[in-house]
């Protein structure tokens, strides 16, 4: 199995409306952002799917967040904007970019990792059917 790895990063507020603590005021993170494409079969290139292009696919996704109250987005209406939630968003987002570029029986979105601060981060990733 072979798994590529990206990053970018973006600032946003939030608060947690269900939280008894600190959080529960608004405030803001600068958010570092990793996600990983995985797959056993490489393309005619050599590569599961070209690094430009996943950079791409992820900056469009993070400007959609970026310098924003994320409780203002239609998204988190419903679930809190914590750093699991912004990993599940950015998560599905990616995904259904990322459909337009790689033949799912090969490679596929693996992980999102959402680092809240250097120290502490979130991870998603989804079961996947074969």
């Amino acid at each position: 199995m072979y798994t590529i790895r990206t990053e970018d990063s973006f600032a946003a507020a939030h608060y947690i409306k269900n939280y008894n603590g600190k959080c529960e005021n608004l405030h803001g993170h600068n958010y570092k952002v990793r996600i990983y494409v995985s797959g056993d079969k490489l393309g005619k290139g050599g590569m599961l799917i070209d690094f430009g292009i996943l950079k791409k696919i992820l900056k469009n996704v993070l400007e959609e967040l970026d310098h924003k109250n994320l409780n203002e987005i239609p998204y988190f209406a419903e679930k809190e904007p914590s750093a699991e939630i912004i990993a599940e968003f950015i998560f599905n987002k990616v995904d259904n970019q990322l459909s337009n570029y790689t033949d799912a029986d090969t490679s596929f979105l693996s992980r999102v990792d959402v680092f809240e601060t250097d120290k502490n981060l979130a991870i998603f990733t989804k079961q996947r059917n074969i």
